[in-house]
């Protein structure tokens, strides 16, 4: 009788101290497969050689990757604490179509009740963005900036083909600029959004391992 194949893993990338602790705090029960939970540092470079490193590896050679973490929202009426969800992230070396995100919607709306979830392309940046160029990006299409995930997914694909998703959580947004006063409340807000997500993503790393029809 032979043995079925054991799960693909999922590889969860985050650049933050902050955001690997959310990640930590998280119900780390009811996964699909093994998952490892990767800070990636700062910055599109440092995503870049950390997801390459550990990807060339024979344990996740062949894992599923998620971004996550914190981001900056372009859109005006975004909130600190929202999700996005991206259907593609764009950087300057390329763009990068994800995989399940009408699931990962799903799922999040359920893990985390009352938050509202937006979906769009995610962009790259190689620092942090603030007035004018805020709204240049968002006359690009793109709904949502971080420094990291664009890098991620990209480095991800290029090493093998493999699901790829990325799901940020708002911290930044047009009328919520950390820079502001007051706006610690809305770190804390996204912190705790941050630390109930795991369970969708389970789900859709679970969907994944489905046999396909």
């Amino acid at each position: 009788m032979s043995t079925p194949p054991a799960p693909a893993p999922l590889l969860i990338a985050c650049a933050l101290g902050i955001e690997h602790l959310a990640l930590r705090l998280g119900d780390r029960g009811d996964a699909g497969g093994p998952v490892t939970v990767l800070r990636t540092g700062m910055g599109p470079k440092a995503a870049e050689r950390s997801v390459t490193r550990v990807l060339d590896g024979p344990a996740l050679s062949a894992a599923a990757v998620l971004a996550t973490g914190f981001c900056a929202g372009l859109a005006p009426g975004m909130h600190p604490g929202d999700l996005v969800v991206a259907e593609e992230t764009r950087i300057a070396d390329g763009t990068v179509p994800c995989v399940g995100t009408d699931l990962l919607v799903k799922e999040l709306v359920r893990a985390v009740p009352g938050r509202t979830v937006h979906t769009g392309p995610l962009t790259g940046s190689d620092h942090v963005v603030r007035g004018q160029e805020r709204s240049d990006l968002l006359a690009t299409g793109a709904i949502a900036v971080d420094m990291e995930s664009a890098a991620t997914l990209l480095s991800a694909v290029r090493t093998g083909p493999r699901p790829v998703a990325a799901v940020r959580v708002v911290v930044d947004a047009p009328e919520h600029e950390l820079v502001r006063i007051g706006t610690l409340r809305g770190g804390i807000s996204a912190f705790r959004v941050l630390r109930s997500v795991l369970p969708a993503f389970y789900e859709w790393h679970r969907s994944l391992l489905l046999p396909r029809r």
